[in-house]
């Protein structure tokens, strides 16, 4: 695909202005920028795609679009989910749908790859989880949690995100049925992928461990760590919104478990092997989307 420069930035030459238009791609890889780029050039709404930037705690932490970039430019589902509110692909497509008859062409972008299969392919109507189940798995080590799935789900899902083990292992002690089986029965899709321009950035993992590095140090700057003293009342790590990536460890040297240097470290090294399992996803679930390398997008 082409580059056409821009006043707003660098914007594929293939996007046309006419067709919803899906970034996917590992975090701090560049997609806001990308997705600002191509609304400021061709107008449109900037839809929020990551399961953590929904929340409305972690600004700063989860890389969420500046108070200034959402002023500038229209956009949607970003900060405006409580601590405590329950939220998942499910919730997310309820709230997406009306924006894909809305009157400004939406542009999609995130790094949860689940939300784009969901939207792309459909959702298992699956039935809600009694909280007691709920609370039954937050008691368990993921280890527990990942040595109760039945064979089809942990085959098909990321065994390292305690998120996405523990929905599956409340799905199969609630209902007796495996998340991949009901993911079987899945309804049909709020966008047929032809409609859309669908666009991933694949980056060298160099490159991107390097930016990882950098906007950790930024986020620094900018006040993460007032951040998660604002979150320490009540801390509880088990709530959705406190997996944001190095929270925990934010919290931990605030607690006087660790050193800044050691959080930093450890904050860093999580965001990257974090990407390193969102680059296997999108390669194994999203072929025939047009890959692009960030790097040429990109002006750091």
């Amino acid at each position: 695909m082409a580059l056409t420069l821009t006043p707003g930035g660098v914007v594929p030459g293939g996007v046309v202005p006419d067709r919803p238009v899906l970034i996917a791609g590992p975090t701090a890889s560049g997609k806001s920028a990308l997705a600002a780029a191509i609304v400021a050039a061709q107008g449109g709404v900037i839809v929020n795609a990551d399961a953590l930037q929904v929340y409305a705690r972690w600004r700063i932490l989860t890389a969420r679009p500046s108070l200034q970039d959402q002023a500038a430019l229209p956009h949607a589902l970003y900060g405006h989910v409580g601590d405590r509110q329950p939220y998942s692909a499910g919730h997310w497509l309820r709230e997406v749908a009306p924006l894909l008859t809305g009157p400004l062409r939406p542009v999609i972008v995130g790094g949860t790859g689940l939300y784009f299969r969901a939207l792309t392919r459909g959702l298992a109507e699956v039935p809600p989880v009694p909280a007691p189940v709920r609370a039954q798995g937050d008691a368990l080590s993921l280890s527990a949690l990942v040595a109760g799935l039945d064979p089809a789900t942990a085959a098909r899902i990321d065994l390292a995100n305690r998120a996405r083990v523990q929905r599956a292992w409340e799905v199969l002690v609630a209902t007796g049925r495996g998340l991949a089986a009901w993911q079987d029965q899945t309804g049909p899709a709020l966008l047929d992928r032809s409609r859309a321009i669908c666009l991933v950035l694949r980056p060298d993992p160099a490159w991107l461990n390097a930016r990882i590095a950098r906007r950790f140090d930024a986020m620094l700057a900018q006040g993460a760590l007032d951040e998660a003293r604002a979150a320490l009342p009540g801390w509880d790590p088990a709530l959705p919104s406190s997996r944001a990536i190095g929270a925990a460890d934010l919290v931990g040297f605030l607690q006087g478990g660790s050193t800044l240097p050691q959080a930093r470290a450890a904050a860093i090294v999580a965001t990257q092997q974090y990407a390193k399992r969102q680059r296997t996803w999108f390669r194994g679930q999203m072929a025939g989307w047009q890959v692009l390398d960030p790097a040429q997008l990109s002006t750091d």
